[in-house]
C-alpha cells in the first residue's frame, strides 16, 4: 500500500505525523537530522547532558512535549532520520539515507521543509569565522560550543535577540549585538505586536537582558563589512552617529528567514509573490491544500510564522488530508486552529514592520562581493548580464551561473533577486523566481541505489 509521507520533523511534521497515527493512519516521517525537533527546537546528541531549560529557555516545556510526542510515536509510524529528500516528481522523492539512493511512492504528502537564514552578502562574510543565524544556533545547541571567543551577531528579525540571549546566557562572550531596524519602526509595530502578549514579552526580555548584562545592542546599525586576513578579526558597521569598529573572532548574522520551497516547486505546486515574505511562496489555501492534489504544506515552508504556528498549520493540514481521503474529523478543531492562525497571521504583520528589510542593501553592496560562493559570483557578474539586457533572475543565472551551484540558490537566491530588480529599476516581485532543481542539496558520488 502506498503510503503517506511527511517530509520534515520540526514541529509541522510531528503535530502532523501525530494527527494521522490518532485516526489510525500510519505514515512515513522523513527527517534530514538524527533526531527529531526541527531547527527550533533542534535535540542535542543522545550522550549530551544539558537540561531543557539551558537549551531552550523559554521553550523548554514546548520543545520537551514535542520531543516527548515523536518518540511516544515512534512505534506507531514509519520514522526515517538521517533521510534527505532531494527530488520529487510523478507521485514519488528521490531520498539518500546512509549513503543509500532510493525512491518512495506516496499517495499522499504533507511538505513540512521549514526555513533557512536569509544572507545579504557584505565583504569579507567568507571569512572563517562567519556564520548564519541558524548556523551559530545550531553550533550551540546540538554540539554544545560557540562559534567563537568573541561573538558580533548582526542583522535583523527576532532570531538575532533569540541567539545572542541564548549564546550569552551559555557563557560566550557576545562583543554587541547589531540590529538594521530602528528603534522607531519597532514602536511602531508595537500595537500589531500587541495582539500576540506572551510572544512579545518574551522578545522584550532578551533585548533588555541583553543590556542589563552590559551587552551594546545597537540599533539602526548597518554591518559594512567584516575584515580579516585568514579569519574574522574585525569588522566595521555604521549608525547615524557615523563609521564603528569592532573588534571580533566570530560573526553570525543574517536578515530574517526564508521558506525552502525547492520541493514544493519540484512537485508542481503553483507559486504566488508574498509581499510580507519578500518571496514566491507555493499557494495553499486556509487548511493547508496546495495547487497539486495529494500535496499539502505546513509550517515556515510555505510561509515565516514561527514554531507555535507551525505546530498548528501540521495539526491542520493532517486534518485536511484525513478529510480529503474520507475521514471523518472534528470540524470545530479545524475551525480553530484556522482562527489561531489567522491571529498569528496578524502578529507576523507586526514583526514584519519592526524587522523592516533593508532594501538599501541592493543599491548599496559592491561589485566585488561574492553573492554566490559555489559559483563564485559577484555583485558586478550580476550587474553586468542586468546591463546586457536581461532581466529575469533564470535568464541570468543562465549567463553568469549565479544560483547554479551547490546550494541551488538556496543561500544566493534572495540577495541575486534583489540586486537584478535594483539594477534593472524594477520591483523585486518582476524579476521571477528561480526554479527548482534536483538535486536540492549536494549528493556525495557513488551513491548505492536500491532496486
Amino acid at each position: 500500500m502506498t503510503p503517506v509521507v511527511i517530509i520534515g520533523a520540526g514541529p509541522a511534521g510531528i503535530r502532523a505525523a501525530q494527527t494521522l497515527v490518532a485516526h489510525g493512519v500510519r505514515p512515513v516521517l522523513l527527517d534530514e537530522a538524527a533526531r527529531g525537533g526541527g531547527q527550533i527546537y533542534r535535540r542535542q546528541p543522545a550522550n549530551f547532558k544539558r537540561s531543557a531549560v539551558k537549551l531552550y529557555g523559554f521553550e523548554a516545556r514546548k520543545a520537551s512535549a514535542l520531543h516527548q510526542t515523536i518518540d511516544t510515536l515512534r512505534d506507531q509510524l514509519d520514522y526515517r532520520p538521517e533521510t534527505l529528500v532531494w527530488n520529487a516528481e510523478d507521485g514519488a522523492l528521490d531520498t539518500l539515507q546512509d549513503g543509500h539512493a532510493a525512491r518512495l511512492e506516496f499517495s499522499q504528502v504533507i511538505v513540512a521543509t521549514g526555513a533557512t537564514d536569509r544572507i545579504l552578502p557584505v565583504p569579507g562574510w567568507t571569512l572563517p569565522g562567519v556564520y548564519s543565524l541558524g548556523a551559530a544556533q545550531i553550533a550551540l545547541k546540538f554540539q554544545g560550543c560557540a562559534i567563537g571567543e568573541r561573538v558580533v551577531f548582526a542583522g535583523s528579525g527576532p532570531l538575532l535577540y533569540l541567539v545572542a540571549y541564548q549564546y550569552a546566557k551559555a557563557g560566550a562572550n557576545v562583543v554587541a549585538v547589531l540590529d538594521s531596524s530602528p528603534f522607531s519602526a519597532q514602536a511602531r509595530a508595537l500595537p500589531a505586536l500587541l495582539s500576540q502578549p506572551a510572544t512579545l514579552a518574551k522578545g522584550i526580555y532578551y533585548r533588555g537582558w541583553l543590556t542589563a548584562h552590559g551587552i551594546p545592542v545597537h540599533q539602526g546599525a548597518t554591518l559594512n563589512s567584516i575584515e580579516g586576513e585568514r579569519r574574522a578579526q574585525a569588522l566595521s558597521w555604521s549608525d547615524s552617529n557615523g563609521q564603528h569598529q569592532l573588534d571580533c573572532d566570530a560573526v553570525a548574522f543574517a536578515h530574517g528567514l526564508r521558506s525552502e520551497t525547492q520541493l514544493a516547486d519540484l512537485l508542481g505546486c503553483e507559486f504566488a509573490w508574498n509581499p510580507l515574505n519578500r518571496a514566491w511562496l507555493p499557494t495553499r489555501d486556509s487548511a493547508g491544500r496546495s495547487s497539486v492534489a495529494q500535496v499539502y504544506l505546513a509550517g515556515d515552508g510555505a510561509g515565516i510564522m514561527g514554531a507555535d504556528a507551525a505546530e498548528m498549520a501540521g495539526e491542520r493540514a493532517a486534518l485536511a488530508l484525513l478529510e480529503d481521503i474520507g475521514y471523518l474529523i472534528a470540524p470545530q478543531r479545524a475551525v480553530q486552529l484556522e482562527q489561531s492562525l489567522s491571529r498569528i497571521g496578524d502578529f507576523r504583520q507586526g514583526l514584519e514592520r519592526a524587522f523592516a528589510f533593508p532594501e538599501h542593501w541592493a543599491a548599496e553592496v559592491a561589485d566585488d562581493v561574492m553573492v554566490c560562493r559555489c559559483e563564485e559570483v559577484r555583485a558586478g557578474d550580476i550587474r553586468e548580464v542586468v546591463r546586457e539586457g536581461h532581466w529575469e533572475i533564470n535568464r541570468v543565472k543562465a549567463h553568469c551561473r549565479v544560483g547554479m551551484g551547490r546550494c541551488q540558490g538556496r543561500m544566493c537566491g534572495a540577495s541575486a533577486a534583489e540586486i537584478i530588480a535594483c539594477e534593472s529599476q524594477r520591483d523585486v516581485s518582476e524579476i521571477g523566481r528561480l526554479r527548482a532543481q534536483a538535486p536540492i542539496k549536494p549528493l556525495p558520488f557513488g551513491l548505492e541505489v536500491e532496486a
